[in-house]
């Protein structure tokens, strides 16, 4: 298991953020209104980010209660309601929204051509149309985004260092437009190799157990899982439905191997909500969104779950092992 890294944010946040704590622009007395739009909802892991995010700021110099306010609108998973939200939030008059999901910052982009919009939690900004490019947004959007070229091919790399023999995998998404180009990057890559490709859009949790039942009668050999809200909110029984049916599954996020997937790689969560206070900082102090390029990652974890291997009848090569950020037992 990594360890040591809320010390690093630390440094890197004291760090980013020297300096007088705040600008000329936040006068004594004035409070800082920051509106948090969060497609997903509010369970431990996720509000757990958040608390990064939050201490991060306040390691700037941000108390809450004194100089900054937090307006919270949760998603849930219902896209349908985030454009509402989105109001609620401009109406609130907050000073920068910062979304957490593609959904959420088509949303608040929808909602607002002024306020700022930092993203931490989002797929590709150019082609969903959110910004112009991503070292020059332009617009009111900017922040992180957790997407990565090389992410697909190496999930289907470490599926193959597991399952050397494996003639198809399965995708499952949710037809988020952030995530087509992983699913046709994962296309290209598994072509490369000889492997077909079976992509399933699921849009509801009451699909699940039918997918998994077809995908297991048409013998895909393993399944990767793209980021979506009905896979994130139903993560426990999508973790049991994989081994109910003997599906080795690779995901893009650590929550789901917490709660019994068998493996994921994917951007550092954490580092992304640590980085986002960065931004958010700069726009209250002054800073154009227009003006501030839009990072990608640069930290990804491998996270392994060895019970969930043994239920499959599964051995870990020692090579995975090895190059594993945590591995749980």
């Amino acid at each position: 298991m990594r360890i040591g890294w809320a010390a690093l944010a630390v440094v890197i946040v004291i760090a980013a953020f020297s300096g007088p704590p705040l600008a000329a622009s936040q006068q004594v007395g004035k409070i800082a209104r920051v509106g948090i739009l969060d497609g997903g909802s509010s369970y431990p892991e996720r509000q757990a980010l958040w608390n990064i995010f939050r201490q991060a700021l306040r390691e700037a110099g941000y108390v809450e209660g004194k100089n900054v306010a937090f307006e919270f609108r949760w998603g849930s998973g219902q896209v349908g309601t985030l454009r509402e939200l989105a109001g609620e939030l401009v109406r609130a008059n907050v000073d920068v929204i910062v979304t957490a999901g593609t959904p959420a910052a088509l949303a608040a982009k929808q909602a607002t051509a002024s306020l700022p919009i930092v993203l931490v939690l989002a797929g590709d900004p150019v082609r969903t149309a959110l910004a112009a490019n991503l070292s020059r947004p332009g617009g009111n959007v900017t922040g992180l985004t957790t997407l990565s070229t090389e992410l697909s091919a190496k999930r289907l790399d470490f599926l193959r260092e597991l399952l050397p023999t494996i003639a198809q995998l399965g995708i499952l998404w949710d037809n988020n437009p952030a995530f087509a180009l992983a699913v046709q990057d994962t296309e290209l890559a598994a072509r490369t190799i000889n492997v077909s490709v079976r992509a399933v859009v699921v849009r509801s949790r009451d699909e699940l157990e039918t997918v998994f039942a077809d995908l297991a009668r048409l013998r895909v050999g393993a399944l990767e899982i793209m980021p979506g809200q009905v896979f994130l909110s139903e993560r426990r029984r999508v973790a049991n439905l994989a081994v109910k049916h003997r599906l080795p599954t690779i995901y893009a996020q650590r929550e789901y191997v917490e709660a019994g997937g068998l493996m994921s790689y994917g951007s550092d969560l954490r580092q992304l909500f640590l980085r986002a206070s960065i931004y958010v900082d700069k726009i209250l102090k002054g800073a154009r969104p227009a003006d501030l390029p839009i990072e990608q990652p640069t930290k990804f974890e491998l996270v392994i779950n060895l019970k969930t291997a043994k239920a499959l009848g599964l051995t870990i090569p020692p090579s995975l092992l090895q190059r594993a950020d945590q591995v749980i037992e």
